[in-house]
């Protein structure tokens, strides 16, 4: 099928070579088509399988400047039996040629990895769990660069390794919570040309244990012949005050396994003290492991711009996209949406300009057709 010229085409272009699941002389709508059409109704605020055809009914004559639609709009059966068909797999590589198309990662760019659950994608009667997905984010660039399901009776701890393997990793500072803090996987980011900040926890048990004993002992010594820095931000705002120290210790060494651990440097403390008017303060400390050889205040933004992807990603998508609310769990649907989802997400995310948040930008691309083909051109 000829790819119609359009200015959405440099997206739709990435989903050219799909495979279509559909037994051929039954198909009645073109896979371009269904999958172009879901793209926009998606960022235009729709969230169901019922939106979207809504969505393409008020929309056809419009759609139709680019899409070939031959038989109209289809069905939300339709459009919901394929998405189940879809292999998650070749939709993700369609989606990464798409993302490297327009996202140009720099030399110390920060690659955040991080899971989430979409809850209401369980199907009791299939016995079905809700399905969880691996993400990775790179803060600066504000963009969704891959996903990746959690297999059934699995963990984070198999997925990140593939979600990692289908990254470029070069030059990146890879981020992840203590679920991926694994000999394995700081060996594949290194391995990768990266380097990590890896969120260290009770998991490791005794390594955690020896860098908690050494970030009380150095203070003690006051860091007397030993390798440290530090520095501290201050964030306040509606009668709240946080106050963030860092530092880091190169005295890994004498640490338990230190040398099975490929890349390490330092290891990393933050520090959060937090006050609340008319609270006790409040204080927490998180421990890291770390390959970076750059300075603290490099430390400091990796572990800061970390939670962007749950500010940033995941908020988003459950308030602005009603994600946690999807009841969408028919086979691959679920994982594929998703992954719509974050297309709609980074191409909302590039319109810098804008004023309001993602919810309403998606509102304004349903009104304004203007606006719409302008994300598409992005």
């Amino acid at each position: 099928m000829p790819v119609p010229t359009s200015p959405s085409s440099p997206l739709l272009d990435h989903f050219r070579d799909l495979e279509d699941p559909r037994v051929e002389y039954l198909v009645n709508y073109y896979l371009l088509d269904i999958i172009g059409l879901t793209i926009c109704a998606v960022i235009c605020g729709a969230d169901t399988w019922v939106e979207i055809e809504t969505y393409g009914r008020a929309k056809e004559e419009w759609l139709g400047q680019f899409l070939e639609l031959p038989n109209g709009i289809p069905s939300h059966d339709t459009i919901a039996r394929l998405f189940a068909a879809l292999d998650p797999e070749a939709l993700q590589k369609c989606f990464l040629r798409w993302v490297r198309s327009v996202a140009q990662l720099s030399a110390g760019t920060i690659i955040a990895i991080d899971g989430k659950t979409l809850r209401h994608s369980y199907d009791t009667g299939g016995g079905k769990g809700a399905i969880h997905m691996v993400s990775a984010w790179a803060s600066q660039n504000r963009l969704v660069l891959g996903q990746l399901k959690v297999a059934e009776k699995s963990n984070e701890i198999t997925a990140i390794p593939e979600l990692l393997q289908v990254l470029d990793l070069h030059g990146c500072i890879v981020t992840i919570d203590a679920m991926g803090t694994q000999k394995a996987i700081a060996e594949q980011i290194i391995e990768a040309g990266g380097d990590y900040v890896l969120s260290l926890k009770g998991n490791q048990g005794h390594l955690h244990e020896d860098v908690e004993q050494l970030f009380t002992w150095a203070p003690q010594q006051a860091f007397q012949n030993i390798e440290h820095e530090f520095c501290q931000t201050l964030d306040g705002a509606h009668g709240r005050i946080e106050i963030r120290r860092h530092w880091l210790l190169g005295e890994t060494a004498h640490l338990i396994d230190a040398d099975l651990w490929a890349g390490l440097q330092r290891v990393g403390l933050v520090e959060s003290e937090r006050r609340l008017a008319g609270q006790p303060p409040t204080l927490e400390r998180r421990y890291y492991l770390v390959s970076l050889d750059g300075g603290v205040e490099q430390f400091a933004q990796a572990v800061r711009s970390h939670w962007g992807i749950e500010n940033q990603v995941h908020w988003v998508l459950d308030v602005a996209f009603n994600e946690d609310a999807s009841r969408i769990r028919k086979d691959h649907a679920p994982e594929n949406l998703a992954l719509v989802r974050h297309v709609a997400l980074n191409l909302l995310r590039q319109d810098a300009a804008a004023k309001g948040g993602i919810k309403n930008r998606r509102l304004r691309a349903g009104w304004d057709n203007d606006y719409l083909l302008s994300l598409l051109a992005n």
